[in-house]
């Protein structure tokens, strides 16, 4: 019991120093103009402000994140059918790859993973 409390005592003390610690980097920050400035590049944002955004950049980004997502969730499996090879495992695994493969060759034909 008295090393619980020891430990939640110094949980809280270790709680309260981070938070402390970010409240003084954080108004310290504050206080500079220029880092708080949209644009951190030597552009002055009075002449930017309403600059052509790519569509295509955009639909690539959010591609990537879509595919992004699925490798990180095809890693877990492969551990998993590594430790407890089973053909439930295996057949979900190959048909998560199948939607993974067609939704690749589906943006591929439509031209979205070109850039020009």
């Amino acid at each position: 019991m008295n090393s619980f409390f020891l430990f939640s005592l110094f949980l809280i003390i270790l709680n309260c120093i981070l938070f402390i610690t970010s409240l003084l980097i954080t108004f310290k920050s504050l206080k500079n103009r220029e880092k708080n400035s949209p644009f951190e590049c030597g552009f002055d944002s009075s002449w930017y402000t309403r600059s052509p955004f790519s569509m295509r950049f955009f639909l690539l980004a959010v591609i990537f994140l879509i595919f992004d997502v699925e490798i990180i969730l095809l890693m877990p499996i492969i551990i998993n059918l590594l430790f407890s090879p089973s053909i439930i495992y295996l057949s979900s695994s190959m048909i998560f790859l199948m939607i993974l493969i067609i939704g690749l060759l589906h943006e591929w034909n439509q031209g979205s993973l070109n850039w020009m």
